[in-house]
């Protein structure tokens, strides 16, 4: 399937899993698509007085389950087809691991890395000026992706507030000073690697010993890469946006971070080979985790890939065609609607934290995030094995099967 968009790729995984659970064609048809899309203009005046017009959008999938919840990133590659794809992964990615959540997604079709921080405030203030009457605590709860982080959570938390009064639930990934979750900010990366520790078991494997290379080096990649380590796993590669960094004895990954926290980039560490981020992914090591974008394992390279686990931490990185290769070759691939599920339980857990006033210390959150994914994955693992399915067919029809039962319970059709 050549070319296809990030939605029709998407799509392709959900008919796969509407064909397995033999879904009504109705119920089909209303899952295939959005029940909401909002797009806006968001004008910014930089310091230097030009203005630039970026278009933002808000993308409400399914809300069968419950509130809509997803993040907003700031990127170019943000338009609303990809969009639209993020936010039906949410819908997915939230039955699977069971939390009342339903799935959106929201984005701003632009590069942030030039723009000061209070070009970013301005930025981010006119887009929920424009959005904030689809949103609300019990109506649609945003959270961080590319390009945000928790102080752009901070500004969205205090422009929806001007409007509708205090409301620490409308956003999560906060920081804790404002209602944050001490956890959340390393839920996704720690729970990448509950996941993997999961699946490892049930083929009588552990972490410990387990050589792993990962391509992205943001939060996610960062956390995951701490957690593997401290598990005992040695991570042989890593790579961002400038480029990769390889040491087949493992790499001092405590060291990496203070070099990147410092300013600097990968390549300044000492003794490792210098790579590029399309050389990691052929890295010999038993675990590959693509954690920065999507769509960065495709057909042409799937024969390049040496591990025999690949964990997808960040969204869609496997598209279809990549999916056959690996699976020809016997390489599992642990879905992205699984693997990367620990932010948006971390999210539920911070949302739940709002509304009742009461916040939990981090090991209480961090032993809720491993049940709730321990579980989420054996659920997924005995669906494939009923199914005789790959986990990611098997975790579709999860996910599909549950939205698809309140959607039926609630009459919508």
């Amino acid at each position: 399937m050549p070319n296809l968009t990030a939605h029709a790729a998407v799509l392709t995984y959900f008919d796969e899993a509407a064909r397995l659970l033999e879904l009504d064609d109705k119920i089909a048809t209303v899952l295939r698509s959005s029940y909401r899309e909002v797009q806006a203009q968001v004008p910014v005046t930089l310091d230097n007085g030009e203005l630039i017009v970026a278009r933002g959008y808000r993308v409400q999938h399914n809300g069968a389950r419950g509130p809509y919840k997803g993040g907003i990133r700031y990127h170019p590659s943000a338009d609303l087809d990809e969009v639209r794809a993020l936010a039906s992964l949410m819908t997915w990615k939230t039955a699977l691991v069971d939390i009342p959540f339903g799935g959106a997604k929201g984005g701003i079709e632009i590069d942030p890395t030039p723009l000061r921080p209070d070009e970013l405030e301005q930025l981010t203030r006119r887009f929920i000026g424009v959005i904030h009457h689809v949103l609300g605590p019990y109506r649609d709860i945003p959270a961080p992706d590319v390009g945000t982080n928790a102080q752009t959570m901070a500004w969205m938390m205090d422009a929806y507030g001007r409007v509708e009064g205090h409301t620490p639930g409308i956003v999560t990934g906060k920081p804790v000073a404002l209602g944050g979750a001490p956890g959340r900010e390393q839920a996704t990366g720690r729970g990448c690697i509950e996941v993997l520790d999961s699946h490892l078991g049930s083929v009588g494997r552990t972490v410990d010993g387990t050589s792993i290379a990962i391509q992205g080096f943001g939060n996610v990649g960062s956390w995951a890469s701490l957690e593997a380590v401290a598990r005992g796993a040695k991570v042989v590669a890593i790579s961002d946006v400038h480029g990769g960094v390889h040491n087949a004895n493992g790499l001092d990954v405590i060291d990496l971070c203070r070099t990147v926290l410092n300013g600097g980039v990968l390549a300044d560490a000492p003794g490792v080979e210098v790579i590029t981020n399309e050389e990691l992914l052929g890295i010999e090591c038993d675990v590959l985790i693509p954690a920065a974008l999507g769509q960065v394992i495709t057909e042409a390279n799937a024969d390049a890939v040496q591990a025999s686990v690949v964990l997808e931490a960040a969204n869609y990185p496997v598209v279809p065609d990549g999916d056959r290769a690996l699976a020809d070759r016997g390489v599992t691939v642990i879905p992205d609607i699984l693997a990367n599920a620990g932010g948006v339980v971390g999210s539920y857990f911070e949302w739940t934290m709002n509304i009742q006033q009461f916040t939990w210390d981090e090991e209480q959150f961090n032993q809720r995030l491993s049940d709730r994914l321990t579980r989420a994955y054996a659920a997924t693992h005995e669906m494939a094995e009923y199914l005789g399915c790959p986990l990611r067919a098997a975790a579709y029809a999860i996910g599909v099967r549950r939205v698809a039962e309140a959607v039926e319970l609630r009459g919508y059709i």
